[in-house]
């Protein structure tokens, strides 16, 4: 079969000829088909540069007529412009044209009106096709600033979904969030549509797709943890009755941060009950915590290390499972292909480091949140989004904070991260991995701090009691190195000294955190 690609600038009389003559042949021979393209006269120069250095082919008249090798591929043969493509028809076929030179004048006028129309038409249909909205909340918080680069680049909706990104926080924000607008117009990025700040609560979260949830940011002094738990509710209350009443029915709500991430999400879903289904919490960041402090020890990438599972209390009370997790393309003695991989506890062989140290740095990296910067954060948050729409990489484990449903022995109720697999847009708890099951201490201690904070927060429960366990086995020789609870480390402090910081961090740390080996 002989497909021939014609392309001229719309107004060329000798395109106006080509095309007669090209359409003849398509109609009356049964292997003959034609490819038109059509170029406004401004933009024909330019249009047909590129095509001709992108093909190495010398050409700068209209039209230019080549043919697709349909069978072989590769960048196609060059035939010429009208004249080449007129003997070609005489040569091969036998026919020619006999179309008169004030036909070809009247004929090219005809195609730069259709060409013009065709073009307002696909125009008004672009305007027709309503871009994906995205919110952001706390818009300017760090995580923001980094997020927006990675949403815009094409790489978590696709490069075919186009985006409008409204920036959502207070009044005090407003004039950074207007530099912000203008910045990201910066980017010129082809996916986004539009970028605007909202800044009155009412219009929160109008027909949002996405909605993607920060660390909020106040000035209100808190006094104890108790009140910092309390102080969640508010504003959850607000976001889920907003949710409700604006967002679009299918909105999908990414609660991600480093302060109390679990107890936001549950209590969004309580607030927000029509789509509690679709709210979720970011472990991804935790994850490659994880990941970095293995790689430092093995002298390897964070990104060939895989499947480590997050259980529990992301921002706080946590285990870190390393029983399923893999090391791919790791030096060594045994070298496989790149699909190959070993198990990571059989690569590190000092056991007391992965009881020692990398749960002494993962513990302060969660008290403190000072490596759980702007960037990790946004990237944590875009990664665990394009999972949610594209899926995740096939076999790999992915650690994401849900609602329970008795999944692993969990009680019921309260938000915890566990390991899925993101397919078909949704997400599917891994309950079939074999081998994971979690001690009773450990899961007791890790659920008795998450309904202890939604108990508190709601106000059915006056004071917060860290969980103490009757065994003192649970990290060796733990009882050395006693680790603080939030309580003792509160009762510590003056009532009249102590005030909340602005993001919270050491609040939500000073917890017990234990990796399986």
């Amino acid at each position: 079969m002989a497909k021939f690609v014609i392309a001229g600038r719309a107004d060329c009389p000798y395109y106006a000829k080509t095309e007669l003559l090209a359409d003849y042949l398509q109609k009356n021979l049964p292997d003959f088909r034609i490819h038109k393209i059509t170029q406004r006269p401004e933009v024909w120069e330019d249009w047909l540069k590129d095509v001709c250095e992108k093909n190495k082919w010398s050409h700068k008249n209209s039209p230019i007529i080549w043919r697709e090798l349909l069978d072989r591929g590769g960048k196609g043969l060059l035939l010429g412009g009208y004249n080449e493509f007129l003997e070609h028809a005489q040569l091969y076929y036998d026919v020619t044209s006999s179309m008169t030179t004030e036909l070809m004048m009247v004929i090219a006028q005809e195609n730069l009106g259709a060409h013009i129309e065709k073009e307002q038409e696909e125009e008004g249909l672009k305007t027709c096709i309503n871009p994906l909205q995205v919110w952001i909340t706390s818009a300017s918080a760090p995580a923001c600033y980094n997020l927006i680069p990675i949403l815009t680049s094409g790489e978590v909706f696709g490069m075919h979904t186009e985006i409008s990104i409204t920036l959502f926080d207070n009044n005090q924000a407003e004039e950074y969030l207007k530099s912000l607008v203008l910045e990201t117009q910066d980017l010129a990025s082809p996916v986004l549509r539009s970028v605007s700040i909202c800044t009155k609560v009412e219009e929160a979260f109008c027909q949002a797709h996405v909605i993607v949830v920060l660390d909020d940011s106040t000035d209100k002094e808190v006094f104890t943890l108790e009140d910092c738990l309390r102080s969640r509710v508010p504003l959850c209350r607000l976001y889920g009755y907003l949710i409700e009443k604006n967002a679009h029915e299918s909105v999908r709500v990414i609660v991600g941060g480093k302060t109390f991430v679990n107890l936001k999400t549950v209590l969004l879903m309580r607030y927000a009950p029509r789509v509690a289904h679709n709210i979720i919490a970011v472990a991804l960041g935790v994850e490659g915590e994880a990941k970095a402090i293995l790689a430092r020890k093995l002298k390897t990438a964070p990104s060939y290390i895989k499947d480590v599972i997050i259980w529990g209390n992301i921002s706080g009370n946590n285990y870190v499972d390393l029983r399923k997790t893999r090391v791919y393309r790791y030096e060594s003695a045994i070298w496989g292909p790149l699909h190959y991989s070993r198990p990571l506890l059989n690569l590190i062989f000092d056991s007391e480091w992965i009881k020692r140290e990398f749960v002494a740095t993962l513990k302060n990296l969660t008290a403190t949140g000072r490596q759980f910067g702007g960037i990790l954060a946004a990237h944590s948050i875009a990664t665990t989004l394009k999972y949610w729409y594209h899926g995740s990489p096939p076999g790999e484990i992915v650690s994401l904070g849900i609602l329970s449903e008795g999944q692993f022995g969990i009680p019921k109720g309260i938000v915890f991260s566990m390991p899925v697999k993101f397919e078909n847009g949704t997400w599917v708890v891994l309950t079939d991995l074999k081998d994971i099951e979690i001690s009773e201490q450990i899961m007791t201690r890790m659920t008795s701090d998450l309904i202890q904070e939604k108990l508190v927060a709601l106000g059915d429960k006056i004071h917060f009691q860290p969980y103490q366990s009757e065994h003192k086995d649970l990290v060796p020789h733990e009882e050395k190195n006693p680790v603080m609870s939030d309580a003792d480390f509160l009762n510590q402090i003056p009532q009249t000294t102590f005030e909340k910081p602005q993001s919270l961090e050491f609040l939500n740390g000073f917890e017990r955190k234990t990796v399986e080996s």
